[in-house]
């Protein structure tokens, strides 16, 4: 295993051993205790891990791994979706910094895949915006396949499985989509998983981890 991998691996357990201090902290009532840290102005970053994670305010990346300044490299989109912007953002950390660890963060109940849900069954009823639709059909592949499965059924089943795809497809796009991080990934062990917070419990579940 090359020294870039076992720096990717470093960091996914980094990410992990600060997910269940906020989860413990959140169940204590009491504040993080972690390595959270100021730096100095001007300090040049050094990231341990790059996180594509949706906009939704209750899922702050640096909160969520009890990690501090610099730590991060975080990119914010609604619904955690790839477009041009975001890979070249992955790109400029991954190449930049040699950042080891990309993680796409989905979320439960996830407000993007809801309006991809409703927009799919009541197409009539979905605010004509151009750019929020932009948003609802980079999402539509992940939801389209389950609306003809019983999960149509059950709302809280469909997002469920629906986030978990959305993120997969993010993940993906990434591995697969980008020449620069392909090479990144062949040549320096760059690392790309998926994962998704939940806002009931606190807790990250990593999965599509590479072998």
């Amino acid at each position: 295993m090359s020294a870039s991998h076992n720096a990717a691996r470093d960091a996914l357990a980094r990410l992990r051993e600060g997910n269940q201090r906020f989860v413990a902290s959140i169940r204590s009532g009491q504040p993080l205790l972690g390595p959270t840290k100021p730096i100095e102005l001007g300090q040049p970053q050094n990231p341990v891990a790059i996180i594509l994670g949706c906009s939704d305010a209750r899922v702050p990346a640096e909160l969520v791994f009890d990690q501090g300044l610099g730590d991060l490299f975080v990119i914010r989109v609604a619904g955690n979706v790839v477009a041009p912007s975001q890979v070249g953002s992955v790109e400029f950390a991954a190449s930049r910094f040699g950042t080891p660890l990309v993680v796409v963060l989905g979320h439960s109940k996830c407000g993007a895949i809801l309006a991809t849900i409703e927009a799919l069954q009541q197409p009539a009823e979905t605010p004509q915006s151009r750019n929020l639709n932009s948003i609802v059909n980079r999402v539509r592949p992940s939801v389209e396949g389950l609306l003809a499965t019983e999960l149509r059924h059950d709302l809280d089943s469909l997002v469920h499985h629906a986030v978990r795809a959305n993120v997969r497809a993010s993940v993906n796009q990434l591995r697969h989509g980008s020449e620069l991080l392909e090479q990144l990934i062949q040549d320096q062990g760059l690392m790309v998983v998926g994962a998704e917070y939940s806002l009931e419990t606190g807790a990250v579940e990593f999965f599509d981890l590479p072998g």
